[in-house]
């Protein structure tokens, strides 16, 4: 298997969703007092990277044989699975020995994590770690099908949010700090709109496989607003993370630029026909940059109010 066919099984621009929360908890661990290593940074960066690779290829393969990847018609860049088990059935085997492997390096990134953080955190690292495999396979595999049942929102929230930033936290022998708990939600909040935009997209597919997303469930016309909603209380939990950290928080507020040059645009865009295909493409690539703008200038933030503090 070549390295470029291995990225695109594993959805390597989509790792982007994992790696901010990661630095983000990292780098509240050291505003709050704690040590930065480098060792412990690097396996829980292994860890958290094995743990969302193993997500994206469970959820092509089940979404394929489930039949919600075959039967969507508005495959896009961002959205409607990577379609690489419809065009070629011969690579499921394949998939399923990356994902498994996927899980096996980020299981043996957490146990030498052991060796590196106090013994008290010990648990927690353990019970993030299972908790992220479970929903790495569970959010679309049977028998739980997290995603099916109306429960995909919520999970891809609180793994790419609250438990990624945690872990990381953790990993930093670093854990509920009153600024690691203030930002919790900010990670998890901008990749659930991305999901909320593709749910919107695939939603005729979902809705004929019994893929019952908030779209599937309430239509585009009200999952429209839950996003706008979504997307407010991001721009609210950093206005108030830039408050609860007094020294320097002024810094955080640079993230919130993309929001004010693209977000206009997108509520426009999508207030103008959230059902046409083509208008949705268009606002899931738009999403899709305030959300990596976004994760970036968020990092910076919290990088100044480091090195200023």
């Amino acid at each position: 298997m070549t390295l470029l066919k291995f990225l695109k099984i594993i959805r390597a621009p989509f790792l982007s969703s994992i790696s901010s929360p990661i630095l983000a908890g990292t780098l509240l661990a050291v505003l709050a007092g704690a040590h930065f290593s480098i060792p412990n940074f690097i396996l829980v960066l292994i860890m958290g990277l094995g743990l969302h690779a193993a997500t994206n290829v469970y959820n092509d393969i089940y979404d394929t044989l489930q039949g919600t990847d075959r039967v969507n018609e508005n495959r896009t860049d961002f959205s409607g699975g990577s379609g690489l088990i419809v065009n070629d059935p011969d690579i499921l085997p394949t998939m399923f020995r990356v994902a498994r492997a996927s899980l096996i390096v980020a299981f043996l990134a957490t146990f030498a994590l052991m060796f590196f953080v106090d013994k008290s955190l010990w648990p927690l690292l353990w019970i993030l770690y299972f908790l992220s495999a479970f929903f790495s396979k569970y959010y679309t595999a049977a028998p739980v099908k997290l995603s099916y049942r109306g429960w995909g929102e919520v999970s891809v929230w609180f793994a790419f949010g609250p438990m990624a930033i945690l872990v990381a936290a953790v990993s930093q022998n670093s854990a509920f700090h009153p600024y690691v708990l203030a930002a919790l939600p900010t990670t998890g909040l901008s990749t659930l709109s991305i999901l909320l935009v593709g749910e919107m997209n695939d939603v005729k597919a979902d809705k004929s496989t019994g893929k019952m997303g908030i779209a599937a469930r309430k239509g585009n016309q009200q999952t429209m607003w839950i996003y706008f909603a979504v997307q407010s209380l991001l721009m609210l939990n950093i206005i108030l993370l830039a408050i609860e950290i007094v020294h320097q928080g002024w810094a955080l507020l640079m993230s919130l630029v993309p929001y004010l040059i693209f977000f206009p645009k997108l509520v426009s865009l999508l207030s103008s026909d959230c059902y046409d295909p083509n208008v949705l493409e268009k606002a899931g690539g738009l999403n899709v940059k305030i959300h990596l703008l976004f994760s970036g200038l968020f990092i910076i933030g919290l990088l100044l109010i480091v090195l200023l503090v």
